[in-house]
């Protein structure tokens, strides 16, 4: 990762407020995404569900950080996100609170997500995927547009889970 660093070197504040470690989440594989309560790509959330679902007790961790930056499609506050969420797709995997994934106040959590060596580049929608291996890594990134459960996904999913 850029500047020597890795995605369990961050604390983030979970939905709720509270300060949760990354580094909690070493020995997962992990599958960070940006999302939106009001964009074409919200269904995504019905089959982020179901990947984790499927894949959790393998060691899969979801993590879902929001953000308003593309076309203002998550203008709610941090309790409208987490009940969008929980009414509408039944979420159980970690949700984040509200933060920037681009521009000149990008939070350093997707700085170093987006200069990860193949995987660089400015996240350019809600919805875009990065794959992280056990050790914190960046391992693969997808497209917002990217079902999160296309065989592509899947397989490079079952290879981390698996090594």
């Amino acid at each position: 990762m850029a500047e020597g660093g890795n995605v369990l070197d961050f604390t983030m504040a979970d939905i709720d407020g509270k300060d949760r470690p990354l580094a909690g989440y070493r020995g997962q594989v992990l599958l960070i995404v940006n999302v939106a309560s009001f964009c074409g790509n919200t269904p995504q959330y019905a089959a982020l569900e179901s990947l984790y679902r499927e894949y959790r007790d393998r060691g899969l961790r979801i993590l879902a950080f929001p953000s308003n930056d593309f076309g203002a499609q998550e203008p709610g506050s941090a309790a409208d996100i987490k009940e969008f969420c929980s009414s509408k797709y039944q979420v159980s995997f970690d949700l984040f609170a509200k933060i920037t994934v681009k521009g000149p106040d990008r939070h350093p959590l997707y700085t170093a997500l987006a200069s990860a060596p193949g995987a660089e580049g400015e996240v350019t929608w809600n919805f875009a995927k990065f794959l992280v291996d056990r050790q914190g890594r960046v391992a693969a990134r997808f497209a917002p547009k990217t079902d999160p459960r296309a065989p592509d996904v899947v397989a490079r999913l079952e290879a981390l889970l698996t090594s």
